[in-house]
């Protein structure tokens, strides 16, 4: 699975994406994954190889200013769901998948009516109440002890990969990515993401009224969650499926990579059942 840049697909200026691939270049679906904060395209390694997807054109992608790769201009949620837009439109994508930030950045995509195909949300946040307390105090102060708690966060994160029920490799590559992370452009991107999930006007509403096809898988505990009326609104959205998986967990992509492959799988079958956008 080769890694490459954007020349390959299309004439895009920026960002310089980084990009990790697998499948048939004319597969009847190209899955666009977008990683979690500070994580790397590798970080799907374990995804891309289920059988589940066999076939499939899986593009996972290194969002800019994460995993010591290229900051862009802008750290705003919105710029971000510009240039994966830009990108999608490129290289032919029917189905977005996020993790975490990835997640936030597909929400945005959909939302503002960019992006039309099926999205999988995979631990993703909608509001402030979706993310621990103490995790929006880290970032708040990072205004007043500069990056710092950016310092702070990541020493946490890989922390806790290691303590994850993962393959050697999946641990040693989310460790190895953790330690790339600029601790000036992670400020800087917490920051936007803070701002982003303050500014939100009941986007699980608005995700509904979108009319795309979107599954959100939560762990029970471990990757924060939604609120009761986000999880209420989603389970009367006739658009929407709501997965919880047992127990803990705060990689889904690399601790339960068949589960998720299954919910890439529905999704691709959304996109054959209703039409290509």
């Amino acid at each position: 699975m080769p890694a490459g840049g954007t020349r390959a697909y299309c004439r895009v200026v920026e960002p310089n994406w980084e990009i990790f691939e697998s499948g048939p270049a004319d597969a009847e679906h190209t899955v666009l994954l977008l990683p979690g904060g500070m994580c790397s395209a590798r970080s799907y390694r374990d995804v891309m190889g289920q059988t589940a997807l066999a076939g499939m054109r899986l593009v996972a992608v290194t969002m800019p200013g994460h995993a010591g790769s290229p900051p862009p201009d802008d750290f705003a949620v919105e710029n971000y769901a510009r240039m994966t837009t830009n990108l999608a439109n490129c290289i032919g994508c029917d189905v977005v998948v996020g993790f975490s930030m990835g997640a936030t950045v597909a929400v945005e995509m959909a939302v503002s009516g960019a992006f039309r195909g099926p999205i999988v949300l995979l631990g993703v946040s909608l509001s402030p109440k979706d993310e621990p307390w103490f995790f929006r105090a880290i970032i708040r102060l990072g205004a007043v002890l500069g990056t710092v708690p950016s310092a702070v966060l990541r020493a946490g994160a890989t922390s806790m990969v290691r303590k994850a029920p993962l393959p050697p490799e999946s641990r040693a590559e989310l460790a190895a990515d953790f330690a790339r992370n600029n601790l000036r452009d992670m400020r800087r991107g917490l920051f936007s993401y803070l701002r982003w999930l303050r500014q939100g006007d009941d986007r699980a509403a608005r995700l509904c009224a979108a009319g795309v096809p979107v599954w959100l898988m939560h762990a029970e505990e471990g990757d924060g969650g939604l609120t009761d009326r986000e999880r209420n609104t989603f389970e009367a959205c006739a658009t929407a499926s709501l997965v919880s998986v047992p127990g803990h967990a705060m990689f889904l992509p690399n601790e339960i990579p068949a589960e998720v492959a299954k919910l890439i799988a529905q999704a691709c079958s959304a996109v054959t059942k209703n039409g290509r956008r």
